[in-house]
């Protein structure tokens, strides 16, 4: 129910982990990196998270790369975000700051 999605906005690349049902918020996600997120293309999410598109894991990235929790996950005891691979996800307590310390 939580889907971490790599983008790119204003020349950074933070991954935004996003609940499963809604669309990005593209205006909200412009407004906190000061320019318009564009999803990265499968073989760049590769090779920056070293994890396939639909597999992507908020850990254990190929890179370092600033990861940051839509605050409405919070509502949650427990998400279930990908964990490398398309059929593997990875059971984390948001509210406890399981995913990240980043916050937007």
């Amino acid at each position: 129910n939580a889907k971490p999605l790599a983008v790119r906005a204003n020349g950074t690349v933070p991954l935004l982990v996003a609940p499963g049902a809604a669309p990005l918020d593209t205006g909200r996600t412009k407004a906190a990196f000061g320019g318009r997120p564009r999803m990265l293309d499968a073989e760049e999410t590769l090779a920056l998270t070293g994890h396939p598109v639909g597999g992507v894991c908020p850990f254990g990235l190929a890179h370092p790369l600033p990861v940051y929790l839509d605050e409405s996950l919070k509502a949650y005891n427990l998400v279930y975000p990908a964990a490398g691979s398309l059929h593997a996800s990875v059971r984390v307590s948001p509210a406890a700051g399981d995913i990240c310390t980043n916050r937007r």
